[in-house]
């Protein structure tokens, strides 16, 4: 039996395969190894029953997560894993070398990540070479949900949303200033946090307001990761991945055809192509 993981800060999809069926198939919460530490994740696998079930039942385990970057990183989640999937072999890699395997399986590519963080790279058909955008979602994430959740609190404290969403968002979240402030500053994984307003954007995607948060945001995303891109490894094809290219895939085509590009695909479900691609 072989396990097939893709998980971004906020969740973690699972697919579990026999002889190239899918036999089970779950979501928990994310495992990133930079905000959830040993013990939390341990608790996360033990609420699913499947992960219970077939836990030794599991021979190999890939693992492509958020905040897995480094190999001290990997080494660590994997350690981790171990020590509940007793009898499985686990590869540990970040969800972009994730994303990449699924948008290009063996091709070169141009692969961006518009999901609960943004990232991009050049991938050379074997994994996605170096770069120094991995910022986070303090100085980063650019495009991403979490970049959307901060400029939409920003923008809600400082009483800079028009009447008609501050409303709406007055009556979705029922939350004020001091517990805003005390979420972000005072409370574990704020990424997360920030990452469950995105809704609010899909919600409201035919509000002028929004639709301008959300190019501007695309635009950024353009400009800080793409751009690069292109311009040291020319006119590869381009691909996105994540929920918010997929989500709001009109304002993103509509942003790259004002810098000239075109994109090749866009998946929303990295999982589904990395389970393909694995099993065979």
């Amino acid at each position: 039996m072989i396990a097939v993981v893709y998980s971004g800060s906020r969740t973690a999809f699972w697919k579990l395969t026999q002889n190239g069926k899918v036999i089970a198939h779950c979501n928990t919460s994310g495992i990133n190894p930079c905000f959830v530490d040993a013990k939390t994740t341990l608790q996360i696998l033990n609420k699913k029953v499947a992960l219970v079930n077939n836990a030794e039942n599991i021979k190999k385990i890939y693992f492509f997560a958020a905040g897995a970057s480094s190999p001290d990183r990997q080494e660590e989640l994997a350690k981790t894993l171990s020590s509940f999937f007793r009898y499985s072999k686990i590869f540990v890699q970040n969800d972009l070398f994730g994303a990449a395997k699924a948008a290009c399986y063996d091709k070169p590519g141009i692969v961006a990540m518009l999901g609960s963080g943004a990232n991009c790279a050049y991938f050379d058909g074997k994994k996605p070479l170096n770069n120094n955008f991995g910022l986070g979602y303090i100085l980063g994430d650019e495009g991403s949900s979490n970049y959307f959740g901060k400029m939409l609190l920003k923008n809600f404290l400082s009483r800079d949303l028009p009447a008609d969403l501050e409303k709406k968002f007055v009556k979705n979240y029922n939350l004020d200033r001091p517990q805003i402030l005390e979420r972000i500053y005072n409370k574990p994984q704020v990424n997360v946090f920030l990452t469950s307003f995105f809704d609010f954007f899909t919600q409201n995607i035919n509000n002028d307001y929004i639709i301008r948060m959300i190019d501007t945001g695309f635009e950024k995303h353009f400009d800080t990761y793409i751009l690069p891109m292109v311009e040291k490894y020319g006119d590869k094809e381009l691909h996105f991945v994540g929920k918010v290219a997929a989500e709001l895939e009109e304002r993103l085509q509509l942003t790259a055809k004002k810098y000239n590009l075109e994109i090749k695909s866009i998946i929303k479900e990295p999982i589904v192509n990395l389970l393909k691609h694995y099993t065979n």
